[in-house]
């Protein structure tokens, strides 16, 4: 029954438009009984043969809205998004006020990444229900935090369950580097998914990390692993960190050395283990890294500056020192570093 009204509604629309054009007569029927026969086609989802009647119907009458309206949304069934997109174009050409072919253009051109025309478009059907949201994704997508935010928060009041606005929000404040904000936004957005979204999590424990919250940071790592995240290699890195920050020594370093293995030459990620060794005062661990470093480049001067730096922490103050002062031999810039490390007591 629901086909059969919206078959005869397409009809009269096509009739009405007829009435009101001066479309030949000889062609009338003829552009009629396309369209008839490409509606007919698309209710039984035969898709490709709808739009090939209605590309008959436009042939014959090219000023035919319906006929371009209605192949549009066939080739968006068929995922045809480049023909649907421009062919609605056309169809608003010819009738500026059709509200299905200005809500899906807004869709299309949010889909394109062409914001901006997303924007114009949604903001032509205010009431639709698809436009407030086009429009505020279209701000945030554009890095335009101040439109956007009043509007995702307009969305979360009308639904707070609404797990991709409260996405949406957390990723507004991250990128205003609104820390806290972000994360309790993230937690809520996590909380929401029904869908198990790990890429979430994983950010989640991103921005916890970046903040030295290294168990919460471990925490989350390791729900995105439970939860399938894709075990590349940067995350296995992040994983290795958060692991030796949060003191869990054994497991951080098993698996960094699983990730050297994978890319033997990466000196900053031996650096950077040798500087975590060293912070958490693990000096002959840290040591272990820097010849690893020495080995890999004898004029390495950071590497040997922080040797030096290991040596002195263990007590041998004199061969520490003077292997320092060989490091900025090789690289001058070592001498502030130095003089820092003195005055915070390091």
């Amino acid at each position: 029954m629901k086909k059969c009204l919206l078959f005869c509604t397409c009809v009269l629309l096509t009739i009405a438009a007829f009435s009101r054009s001066n479309f030949p007569s000889d062609h009338k029927d003829s552009a009629m009984l396309f369209f008839q026969q490409g509606i007919a086609q698309n209710s039984l989802k035969h898709y490709s043969v709808a739009s090939n009647y209605f590309d008959s119907a436009i042939a014959l009458y090219p000023e035919y809205e319906q006929a371009y309206k209605e192949k549009a949304l066939v080739n968006l069934q068929m995922r045809r998004t480049d023909i649907a997109k421009a062919t609605l174009v056309k169809a608003y050409e010819l009738d500026t006020t059709d509200a299905v072919v200005i809500n899906q253009l807004a869709q299309l051109y949010f889909d394109y990444r062409q914001f901006q025309k997303a924007i114009k478009f949604a903001k032509k059907c205010p009431n639709a229900e698809t436009s407030e949201r086009i429009i505020a994704m279209s701000y945030y997508e554009q890095e335009d935090y101040g439109n956007a935010l009043p509007l995702l928060q307009d969305l979360l009041t009308k639904n707070q369950n609404d797990a991709m606005v409260v996405y949406d929000m957390a990723r507004s404040y991250l990128d205003m580097e609104e820390y806290s904000k972000a994360i309790g936004y993230y937690k809520a957005a996590v909380q929401l998914d029904t869908t198990e979204n790990s890429r979430w999590v994983y950010e989640l424990g991103l921005i916890y990390y970046n903040n030295d919250d290294y168990t919460n940071a471990l925490a989350s790592f390791l729900k995105a692993q439970d939860m399938g995240y894709a075990q590349t290699s940067d995350f296995n890195e992040n994983l290795g960190f958060a692991y030796l920050y949060a003191g869990d020594f054994d497991k951080g370093e098993k698996i960094l050395l699983d990730v050297i293995a994978t890319k033997p030459g990466d000196a900053e990620l031996l650096r950077d283990m040798a500087e975590v060794f060293y912070t958490r005062k693990m000096y002959d661990k840290s040591l272990e890294y820097c010849q690893k470093l020495i080995e890999m480049d004898a004029t390495d001067a950071k590497a040997l500056y922080q040797a030096g730096m290991c040596f002195q922490k263990k007590g041998e103050k004199s061969k520490g020192e003077k292997m320092c002062d060989q490091a900025i031999v090789l690289d001058p810039s070592l001498d502030s570093l130095r003089q820092k490390k003195i005055d915070m007591g390091l």
